[in-house]
């Protein structure tokens, strides 16, 4: 079955109590399948949006988002 690894990262400005504040991170995410072969032919540094759900790994602390679909933004 394909799978494929990604680091995705968020950067944007949004307010909060009245003033605007810089929100950036990065999160892993794993895509399996067809979304993993789909996921492979676009350009790293292209806009997307993500559909999936979190999951913390058995031997890790952080969470990871599993691609269930995905959009150009």
């Amino acid at each position: 079955m394909p799978a494929i690894d990604l680091k995705l990262e968020h950067e944007s400005t949004l307010q909060e109590a009245g003033k605007p504040r810089q929100v950036k991170t990065a999160l892993k995410a794993v895509a399996f399948g067809a979304i993993a072969e789909r996921l492979a032919r676009q350009s790293m540094g292209s806009l997307w949006r993500f559909q999936g759900f979190l999951a913390t790994p058995g031997n890790g602390k952080h969470p990871v988002l599993h691609v269930q679909d995905f959009q150009q933004d």
